[in-house]
């Protein structure tokens, strides 16, 4: 309404303005025209040479239109005679002669009539000259400006007042419904989604869009109640035994040796307490993108190779070998800008994991490039992971149904996801069920061609 309103408001502004300036300039137009005519007329009429009164008249007749209703005046001035016995005897305003009298022109108007008059002297006379005629153009061409005005005010309201229909109807009410509607989710009731809909393109891509963020959101909201769920069952579980443990030794006075065997179960807990309080907060320091890490060029068969270094020390049983074939001619398609060990943890973790969870059978390290990346996969023929359970191995704590048996805390892989993102890398991960795991780290190169 209030659009439809401020259109009718400067629509009236404008086709006003116009109206006015135009009427206003009609009167001045038609008036110079009155007077060329009264001047004209005074010569043709008065003028004592008649080949100069001829010419006027030709030029009159010839160049000058006929006006409506026009007439002319020519009225010899008797000082004996009073404006009012002149005014009777001609017709015409006493104000206007009055005027002319006064001084030596003037214009008038009567209704649609215009007049424009002259003092004219002709030998020891003076004359009035008067020519009138009606405003055709005012009478005529405004009126026509003005029914077109009017019925183009009468248009736009029509057309604005659809317009508004229009967007308060298929628009802004539903948007408003939108709003009704986000205003009552909350963390109790995350599951509500907005209906979609189907006549309306703009308006259904919207309610996608929010009902996708949802989604995010959603699952975000999910991720960290299982997160916490998880942290505190981990966090909980090494602390209780640590807590019983102190306990039962406390009970009563024991043997040295039985003191020893509790103290060893307390610091087995309390270091494996201590893993996981650090790993947690690697994974929240590595998964803050703001942090400022310092980076250095680095050729990733190095990290590969020191990685290995590490890892026959720790487990001499390891089957870890390297596949040459795609290793590129150019040593500058191996090198990339990183935190070196930040990289070696991510590479360890993963190298870890598939011995770990093959049984410390052979796995494969292939290393290729491209123009713009490089590319590492490691293959092993372990456990595998369900596919079901697949889009959840970077949930921090997850770990598959199937691995209740090996040592972990389900923490590697997420850390290793964030390591690689801050290297603006990629992890993706396929697996088969107990025939093995293949992972792929794409990290972009230092001196992309």
């Amino acid at each position: 309404m209030f659009l439809v309103i401020t259109n009718v408001i400067i629509l009236l502004m404008f086709g006003g303005g116009i109206y006015y300036f135009l009427n206003a300039y009609s009167y001045v137009d038609f008036y110079k025209r009155l007077e060329t005519r009264a001047g004209i007329a005074a010569r043709y009429n008065l003028d004592q040479d008649e080949l100069t009164a001829d010419a006027y008249k030709k030029i009159r007749e010839q160049h000058l239109e006929k006006l409506s209703e026009e007439k002319e005046y020519i009225i010899k001035i008797n000082p004996q005679l009073s404006v009012g016995g002149i005014s009777e005897e001609s017709k015409l305003p006493a104000e206007l002669l009055q005027e002319i009298i006064d001084k030596g022109k003037s214009t008038y108007k009567n209704g649609n009539t215009f007049y424009a008059g002259q003092t004219y002297p002709q030998g020891k006379a003076n004359y009035i000259v008067v020519v009138s005629a009606e405003n055709y153009y005012s009478s005529h061409h405004l009126s026509f400006l003005r029914n077109i005005l009017i019925i183009g005010l009468l248009l736009t309201l029509l057309v604005t007042s659809f317009t508004a229909y229009y967007f308060s109807r298929y628009i802004f009410e539903p948007i408003r419904q939108i709003t009704q509607k986000v205003k009552t989710i909350s963390a109790e009731n995350f599951h509500l989604r907005l209906e979609e809909e189907e006549n309306n393109h703009e308006i259904k891509e919207l309610k996608l869009t929010f009902n996708d963020l949802l989604n995010r959101l959603e699952t975000a909201f999910e991720t960290q109640k299982n997160f916490i769920s998880n942290a505190s069952h981990e966090l909980g579980t090494p602390l209780t035994s640590i807590i019983g443990e102190a306990d039962v030794s406390l009970i009563k006075n024991r043997e040295p040796e039985e003191y020893q065997e509790s103290l060893k179960s307390i610091l087995k807990q309390a270091e494996r307490l201590d893993e996981i309080i650090k790993s947690l907060i690697f994974l929240a320091q590595t998964g803050y993108e703001g942090k400022r890490i310092p980076f250095e060029t680095i050729r990733v068969d190095d990290i590969l190779w020191a990685v290995k270094t590490v890892i026959d020390k720790l487990n001499p049983d390891n089957k870890i070998h390297f596949d040459f074939s795609l290793l590129p001619d150019d040593p500058r398609k191996l090198k990339i800008q990183g935190n070196r060990q930040l990289l070696h943890l991510a590479f360890a973790n993963l190298l870890n994991n598939a011995c770990k969870y093959s049984y410390n059978k052979p796995v494969t390290v292939s290393i290729g490039s491209s123009n713009s990346e490089v590319v590492i996969i490691i293959r092993d023929n372990g456990v595998g992971i369900p596919e079901d359970e697949i889009p959840f191995i970077y949930d921090p704590f997850f770990r598959a149904s199937n691995t209740k048996y090996f040592e972990g805390y389900g923490i590697g892989l997420p850390l290793t996801r964030n390591i690689l993102r801050l290297h603006q890398g990629t992890l993706q991960v396929t697996s088969v069920i107990n025939s093995g795991t293949t992972v792929q780290v794409t990290i972009p190169l230092s001196f992309p061609k």
